[in-house]
């Protein structure tokens, strides 16, 4: 099941689709129940309930009006997570892009291979955009590349969904010297989220998803490549797990998961790009670029 947050003429409404395409089946669950509004709250009745989200979404679903199908630029950002964090170096290219970026090789070539991995804060939600709307490159760096990445989310620690994230980041800044992470990844829209959540079981196995990213640019497509999430070093769980040690975790959060699509040599995003991001059984991002 997809879950889709939309405006309606008194607030936010939760709309449930299942299947896809012309055959997909769009129910109003807040129609059904008034306080049932965003993926939260979705996510905090399945908790009580101890069953999953799909589950409470298709009871409510069987008396819950059909509507019209989400449309592009028809929806606003999926969910609100209170902090959205970020796993790097997860994939053999990421680890090969950031060497590429830095003088310090060793730094990225131990955290591919070693035990812990790289986790990192990435955005409040006033930094987080939703689809179709602009995700933000810095003025101050000359080298800014989107990062297409699963985003796990997650409701009291527990994997409840899954959706498509933009991790937006500055090379420039990075490459000059890794303690400036926290500026190259932490800024205005620095992050994109959607274009809706999949509950986790509307995902068959988030290990072996199909990834693409295309980039636009007055017209032409200046990037395109495609990859697999069975090329990641590491499980969701245990990204999961690592989030969680010893931190004090939001009720609901959205964990990043690092990407293995990153435009070669210099290549940098330009005000007015549009870029999409594609993941299999989930759905597609895309965001027009700004800068900030």
């Amino acid at each position: 099941m997809r879950y889709y947050r939309q405006a309606g003429d008194d607030g936010p409404r939760l709309l449930a689709v299942a299947d896809q395409g012309d055959d997909a089946d769009a129910r109003d669950l807040t129609a059904v129940k008034p306080r049932l509004r965003t993926f939260r709250d979705l996510a905090a009745a399945a908790d009580v309930a101890d069953e999953g989200v799909d589950d409470i979404a298709t009871n409510l679903a069987a008396e819950a009006p059909r509507v019209d199908a989400p449309a592009d630029g028809d929806t606003a950002l999926p969910l609100i997570p209170e902090e959205v964090w970020a796993a790097g170096v997860t994939y053999e290219i990421s680890e090969q892009a950031r060497e590429e970026e830095s003088g310090m090789a060793d730094v990225y070539l131990d955290v591919y291979d070693g035990e812990r991995p790289e986790i990192f804060f990435k955005a409040t939600p006033s930094r987080t955009v939703g689809p179709g709307e602009a995700v933000g490159v810095r003025g101050d760096s000359d080298w800014n590349v989107p990062e297409p990445e699963l985003g796990l989310v997650l409701y009291d620690g527990e994997i409840v969904g899954y959706t498509v994230g933009n991790d937006v980041s500055s090379r420039a800044i990075e490459g000059e010297n890794p303690l400036y992470l926290p500026q190259a990844k932490v800024y205005d829209r620095c992050c994109a989220l959607g274009p809706c959540v999949v509950g986790a079981g509307g995902v068959e196995d988030p290990h072996n998803l199909a990834m693409s990213m295309r980039i636009d640019r007055d017209g032409e497509t200046v990037y395109d490549d495609v990859t697999s999430t069975a090329e990641m070093a590491r499980t969701c769980e245990e990204l999961a797990d690592y989030w969680q040690a010893h931190n004090a975790v939001p009720e609901l959060g959205v964990l990043l998961t690092g990407t293995s699509l990153v435009p070669e040599g210099e290549f940098t995003l330009r005000p007015g790009d549009e870029v999409t991001i594609e993941i299999e059984e989930i759905g597609e991002l895309r965001n027009s670029v700004v800068e900030v």
